[in-house]
């Protein structure tokens, strides 16, 4: 993970879950835009802090959510 003050997220596109249940609670953001990183975030604090997590690390770990 690299620390988010170091990329500019200010034109990032925020997108929820599919499976997000519509209120906003507990649901986290991604932003596509930067190929090479997944920038996540808690929706109900944009504001907040951002994780960032490589892509190659991103891939992995959604396969194995979708395979539980």
């Amino acid at each position: 993970m690299k620390h988010s003050r170091q990329i500019d997220l200010s034109a990032v596109a925020w997108r929820k879950s599919s499976y997000s249940n519509g209120d906003g609670a507990d649901c986290v953001e991604v932003a596509d835009a930067l190929p090479a990183l997944v920038p996540v975030r808690d929706s109900k604090n944009p504001t907040g802090p951002v994780l960032l997590f490589p892509s190659r690390a991103w891939a992995p770990f959604l396969f194995s959510l979708k395979n539980q």
